[in-house]
């Protein structure tokens, strides 16, 4: 026997769907923000009401962006110029969000170094494990790794200060399987390149950062989760987003929207019983 919601319920369950995802007068700081998936970060935590504080390298990006999003949905909004892998860079920036709003309540860690290589030439040489350059190696750990070390660090302190917040690091499908080289094989069969193991080790590490941090915070009203995105379609070769289509579920790549929903879950109270957690959207990547 079905039951049919008066009008009024209708409209205080619908309310209360909409309270759990919003994040109404919340501060969130997203990392890496001038980035593909950055962007999307920022959109998404300020249409569900957040205040959002751009955070990258370049500073005059970072106040555009920043304007743009204010615009866009009415909310405070600044960019930060920022070096994750400064203390004293990321303390000037926890100060300046304080004085501004004066509480933290969203970090996302988003701000990760992916090998690129310049000369096409060369990638294929530079990306094999013998050959992998040392400099590319630590630069990837001192971004991907101590970056986001240094960032839980100084704006989740103050978060375990007040009691409450939710930390979101971004990690990898890279992060709980191996790299399938095949994806980066031309049709006439030569490769192209190989998935460098900086990338996958670093975001490997974030798992295992993500489940130290929730125990340790736990007590303290923080919650710390991990979200694993696949990959993204973003001006790749036609051969390359064709092998990575045929080896999800759902038959292709992400678009860079697809992460907004799962992003918002984690932020908000939506969330709320959730800690130490590692929240997979790859459309199936990871199952088979």
């Amino acid at each position: 026997m079905s039951v049919i919601k008066k009008p009024a319920e209708k409209s205080r369950v619908a309310a209360e769907a909409a309270e759990l995802f919003s994040l109404e007068g919340r501060t969130a700081i997203v990392t890496g923000a001038l980035g593909l998936l950055g962007h999307e970060h920022c959109l998404a935590l300020a249409s569900a009401g957040a205040n959002v504080i751009v955070l990258d390298l370049d500073d005059d990006g970072c106040g555009v962006f920043a304007s743009e999003l204010s615009d866009r949905f009415e909310r405070t909004t600044f960019g930060v110029g920022t070096d994750i892998t400064s203390r004293t860079s990321l303390r000037a920036a926890c100060e300046y969000v304080l004085a501004e709003f004066g509480r933290i309540d969203v970090l996302v860690n988003n701000a990760a170094v992916n090998d690129k290589f310049e000369n096409p030439l060369m990638a294929m040489e530079l990306s094999g494990f013998e050959q992998y350059p040392l400099d590319a190696w630590e630069r990837s750990i001192q971004v991907n790794l101590t970056g986001t070390f240094l960032t839980s660090q100084i704006f989740g302190a103050e978060m375990a200060r007040v009691g409450n917040g939710s930390i979101i690091n971004v990690a990898s499908t890279y992060a709980m399987v191996a790299p399938d080289q095949r994806l980066y094989q031309r049709p006439d069969g030569i490769q192209a390149f190989l998935k460098s193991p900086a990338y996958s080790t670093t975001k490997g590490a974030i798992l295992a950062f993500t489940k130290y941090l929730a125990a340790y915070w736990g007590n303290r009203g923080v919650r710390v989760n991990s979200l694993s995105p696949g990959g993204v379609e973003n001006g790749q070769e036609n051969y390359f987003i064709e092998n990575y289509a045929n080896r999800t579920m759902l038959g292709r790549m992400a678009q860079p929207a697809d992460y907004r929903g799962a992003l918002m879950f984690l932020a908000s109270d939506a969330s709320s019983y959730m800690t130490g957690a590692n929240l997979v959207v790859d459309a199936g990547w990871t199952a088979w």
